[in-house]
């Protein structure tokens, strides 16, 4: 096997871990946010340390979801990866939909400087591997080539073993092609939230301050009400936060709460009988080798195993485990497919 992984999958799917889809790891500011700061959900916790130069932002989580999707695009062709990546600065920055001038160069080498300061200690599992020791989101950052003019052109990064077991383990959930383009950091963390708690169901719902703590903010209640309000507004307006529609609607208890729409209203009806209440959808076993192909015929254009994964993830919301995994998740493949004609 090669010495490092070269990324050069071009218009890879976007995809991001999971694990840090849940919890508020990258920092909402513009500004250095050099506060520690911890958070705990159950048994799990983790705990964020930034460096003097600050926590890693919402924003340089761009660079892991670049080398995030074209690390699963290269699985799923079946070609060999390591944690080491090689790619092209240029390459990344039009992916994630930023410029391509001098200062974005310089945006990207803080960025990489932040992922390698922002030191991580947690209890959460990826990959089935549960880490107690501290690291950081990167492992190392080194430019290997430059132009004359000293702008950086080829970037090795080596990613941690915490965010490479997640790839490992397809731990990962597609994010929507105009992702990037939302630019408001609470825009792009209600939408990660949206995305993995409400999925494909119709419809997800959050009290405020629940929100407010998942998304990490240091806003007071009162600003963050506004700011989430402002948000709605704008959604309401031009719908621009994808696949979800966006709501601040009055709760049971007397406070706010923020509902998520599905756009497509898609909700795969169960896909045949045989269903038992059983584990966690992650308790399935493998699917035979040739199912795959046999769903993206029923799925075309579809990265089928992004399906494997909304699948597993369905039955694990339905505490339900087929009796036949494969013909279950072809079922489920053919209803994906036949709602997202609607």
């Amino acid at each position: 096997m090669a010495d490092f992984f070269v990324c050069d999958v071009f218009d890879a799917v976007a995809k991001a871990d999971m694990a840090s889809m849940e919890y508020p790891i990258f920092s909402l500011s513009t500004k250095p946010d050099r506060r520690l700061r911890r958070y705990e959900q159950g048994d799990c916790f983790v705990e964020i340390t930034p460096s003097m130069k600050g926590l890693a932002t919402v924003h340089d989580r761009d660079v892991l979801i670049y080398c995030i999707s074209q690390v699963i695009a290269a699985l799923n062709d079946g070609r060999p990866v390591t944690r080491t990546l090689r790619l092209k600065a240029h390459d990344l920055l039009v992916a994630t939909n930023r410029m391509i001038n001098g200062q974005a160069y310089s945006g990207l080498k803080a960025s990489l400087e932040r992922l390698r300061g922002t030191t991580i200690s947690t209890n959460i599992k990826t990959g089935g591997t549960e880490q107690f020791d501290v690291f950081g989101l990167i492992e190392r950052a080194r430019v290997v080539r430059e132009t004359r003019e000293g702008r950086m052109q080829e970037i090795e990064i080596v990613l941690s073993d915490w965010v490479f077991n997640a790839i490992e383990a397809r731990e990962v959930l597609t994010l929507s092609r105009d992702y990037f383009r939302l630019r408001k950091p609470l825009e792009r963390r209600i939408y990660e939230l949206a995305r993995k708690h409400c999925g494909h169901q119709r419809q997800w719902e959050i009290g405020l301050a629940r929100l407010k703590e998942k998304c990490g903010s240091t806003s007071t209640p009162k600003e963050f009400r506004r700011l989430v309000r402002a948000i709605v507004a704008q959604d309401a307006r031009h719908g621009h936060i994808p696949d979800y529609a966006v709501t601040l609607e009055p709760a049971r208890d007397g406070g706010d709460k923020v509902v998520v729409r599905n756009r497509r209203g898609l909700r795969p009806q169960a896909p045949g009988a045989g269903l038992l209440a059983g584990p966690a959808a992650r308790a399935l076993p493998p699917l035979p080798a040739d199912t795959h192909a046999e769903a993206r015929r029923l799925a075309p254009g579809w990265d089928v195993h992004a399906l494997e994964q909304e699948w597993r993830l369905w039955c694990q919301d339905k505490a339900l485990v087929p009796d036949h995994p494969a013909p279950h998740f072809l079922s489920f493949c053919r209803s994906w497919a036949a709602n997202q004609e609607l």
